[in-house]
């Protein structure tokens, strides 16, 4: 069979999950007759796409001249991205904020760029989130089929423009009918999870049958079941909170949260780990999960001995709300440690050094960090809602809470550090699920299926 290829594009810097999906879908898609161009933005040096995208046919776009420019960094040259979250002083204005002037702009620089890129002579494109480089691909390859991919953070601004646009969002309309155009353009929407199908037909009027479910995955080569020993898991510990910190507090850089042997005893001492893997933003609850902590450390028995509620991710300088630093120090939660942002190659380390993992996000559109750490054999406690709602049997593969419900986000806490056999059991069972339905190679495949049929 003649080998295809088909370009990945992404307009944002490697920060968010829909970066993770189209590097893992990038190496695997070759296996499956796919040779693969990636075109992405790039934020160097701590967001390089070079970096993350290595050994990969890659364009990248660097937002870093844009992001220092004095005027507006969305008109610069090249233009730094917008974004779906309306944030204070980030020079990714929220899309519901620009006018046809800048919008026209994003997308002749995105139709040179893909252009550049090569886009007319793919077999397919493959574009994430609903951007302008919908509208930039329908001008330079418009015979060339089109999957539109949905990571959900756009559903939720459609959400909330739906329910009424915040002040500001003076461009709001024109936008929601931009993104129901270009998804109505595309030969086939991806979509993360079937909770999605609804939102989707309900806010772009998406008929499902014209919409694929194909879930986030895992690399079965890196996300395994490898328990350490009690001494080895210590020796982990000491070196990324004490030795090599980067947790940070606000206006501050990585590493100025550090921590003593002493802070660390729960960790060293064979405790049980709880880990959060994330960004800060209000979506996750983490403010929440950190107060939920601390009722279940007080309502635990102490005979069920030491506990960390680790926070592995935050991005140095970017949160929303209350910063977790300031969470702690209001409600005396005990043993909560940042240990700051960390690349994807070093979150299997991390999950293989804890017990289990926790989410209390609200709207997650699918939950790869529960799928990850259920591939290492960690029983997660998440919300029942959207992707962790589906990926989750609530009793057999971790525990499932009511949204924003402190008190019993805190009673799964609690029963996650008393019950360490039923904490393996059900660890167990999220191992075998995970090799079953979420390996990355088994989704590829489904992927180069698709391609096929709409080049066929």
């Amino acid at each position: 069979m003649a080998r295809r290829r088909v370009l990945h594009g992404l307009s944002f810097f490697p920060r968010g999950g829909s970066a993770q999906v189209v590097r893992a879908l990038a190496r695997a898609l070759p296996a499956h007759g796919w040779d693969v161009t990636v075109l992405a933005g790039s934020y160097p040096p701590d967001a390089a796409a070079e970096d993350f995208f290595g050994g990969l046919d890659l364009h990248a776009v660097d937002y870093s001249a844009a992001a220092a420019a004095a005027a507006d960094p969305l008109a610069h040259l090249p233009p730094f991205h917008p974004s779906y979250e309306d944030r204070e002083d980030a020079p990714d204005r929220v899309f519901a904020r620009l006018d046809d002037e800048l919008y026209e702009h994003h997308v002749d620089f995105w139709a040179d760029t893909l252009a550049r890129a090569g886009a007319a002579e793919a077999d397919v494109l493959h574009l994430h989130h609903l951007t302008p480089m919908y509208e930039a691909a329908r001008r330079v390859a418009p015979g060339v089929p089109v999957v539109g991919h949905l990571h959900g953070t756009e559903l939720l601004m459609l959400e909330e423009i739906a329910d009424g646009p915040p002040p500001g969002w003076e461009h709001a309309r024109a936008w929601g009918e931009r993104m129901t155009r270009w998804a109505h353009g595309c030969a086939r929407v991806v979509l993360l999870s079937a909770t999605q199908e609804d939102r989707a037909e309900a806010l772009l009027g998406l008929d499902p049958r014209e919409c694929t479910v194909l879930p986030n995955g895992f690399d079965p080569e890196s996300f395994r079941p490898a328990p350490r020993t009690p001494a080895e898991r210590a020796m982990f510990w000491r070196e990324q909170l004490v030795e090599h910190p980067r947790g940070w507090r606000p206006g501050e850089r990585a590493g100025s949260v550090a921590y003593t042997e002493a802070d660390i005893a729960p960790l060293t001492a064979g405790g049980t780990v709880v880990l959060y893997v994330g960004r800060f933003t209000k979506v996750k609850r983490i403010s929440l999960l950190i107060r939920a902590w601390s009722r279940a450390r007080k309502n635990t028995d102490p005979a069920a001995g030491p506990a960390a509620l680790v926070l592995v991710g935050g991005h140095p300088g970017e949160w929303e709300g209350e910063h977790p630093l300031e969470a702690i120090a209001q409600s005396g939660a005990p043993d909560v440690l940042l240990a700051g942002w960390h690349g994807q190659e070093e979150l299997p380390a991390f999950l293989n050094a804890a017990d289990a993992t926790v989410l209390a996000s609200v709207r997650e559109q699918f939950g790869q960090v529960v799928v990850e750490g259920m591939a290492c054999g960690l029983p997660a406690v998440a919300v029942a809602a959207y992707g962790p709602g589906e990926i989750i049997a609530d009793g057999e593969t971790g525990w499932l809470v009511p949204p924003d419900d402190e008190e019993a986000l805190a009673t799964a806490l609690s029963a996650v550090l008393t019950d360490p056999e039923e904490r393996r059991r059900r660890g167990g069972n999220a191992a075998r699920e995970a090799a079953a339905r979420y390996g990355w190679p088994a989704i590829a495949g489904r992927l180069a299926e698709l391609y096929e049929d709409l080049t066929a």
